[in-house]
């Protein structure tokens, strides 16, 4: 009897907490467009202009010969944005939904999850755009994608939540936390083969590529989409991140979020 209501209750609690995630969710996404007439155009409009500032610098007036090097641009920048806004978004999290944190009484880290969420279907919005691109240079999807766009995009998920949990968590008592992430995330940019292919960097450096959380993600974006594959060894690498970090974040969440309430 007792296993019965438990179980009753526990189901009702899941159903609470996915309505929940779903209006956060429909929330966030009506705010991003809010008042916006070009609506979708925007979502695009940020990695787009940023693949013409570096087309025209690295081929325009570098003079760097790179083919197809348009494709290479978008087939990198559009998964960088959503790995970008979800953890670039991450610390403020918890203290901008400071009053809806106080008033009601449900898990927190659904915030983060509704964010993420939001930043992921803007990603899916953006494949026409690659496909597009991928038309233009003679490219279309080979049959990877069925198993690699699911995939790929779990891993990416896993990543970027237990990032978000962590940052979000540890903002509340350390607010430096804040311009620290926008710091690292510019450096971490740079040193991702998003503006260059993994093959630019010099054969002495190639080990350190693992080093890099986002750079195995990457990589194999690109392979997915341009050559479609995914480099077996790099998604092992990716995948031990996202269990790492998804770890992580569970973890710190789970230690620190009865003092959310003191802090805020």
């Amino acid at each position: 009897m007792r296993r019965g209501i438990a179980s009753n209750f526990s189901q009702h609690q899941l159903e609470n907490y996915r309505d929940l995630l779903f209006v956060l969710f429909q929330k966030e996404f009506k705010v991003r467009y809010k008042g916006k007439f070009l609506g979708y155009l925007w979502s695009i409009a940020s990695p787009l202009s940023f693949a013409l500032v570096y087309y025209i610098a690295f081929s325009g007036i570098m003079r760097v010969a790179v083919e197809g090097y348009p494709l290479i641009l978008v087939s990198g920048l559009f998964p960088w944005q959503w790995f970008q806004n979800s953890v670039g978004s991450a610390p403020n999290l918890f203290v901008g939904n400071a009053s809806l944190i106080k008033k009601l009484n449900f898990p927190r880290n659904i915030l983060s999850l509704s964010t993420i969420l939001n930043h992921m279907v803007h990603f899916l919005l953006s494949l026409p755009v690659i496909l597009l691109f991928m038309v233009i240079y003679g490219k279309s999807p080979t049959l990877a994608w069925v198993y690699g766009l699911p995939l790929m995009m779990a891993i990416q998920l896993c990543t970027v939540y237990g990032l978000s949990l962590v940052l979000a968590t540890l903002n509340l008592f350390l607010r430096d936390i804040e311009r620290l992430t926008q710091i690292v995330m510019t450096f971490v940019f740079y040193f991702t083969p998003i503006i260059f292919t993994a093959d630019m960097i010099p054969e002495q450096y190639q080990p350190l590529i693992p080093a890099n959380p986002a750079a195995p993600l990457m990589i194999n974006w690109r392979n997915l989409f341009l050559h479609g594959y995914l480099d077996g060894h790099y998604l092992l690498i990716s995948a031990g991140y996202a269990v790492a970090f998804l770890a992580l974040g569970t973890v710190v969440y789970r230690k620190l979020s009865w003092k959310f309430a003191e802090v805020l």
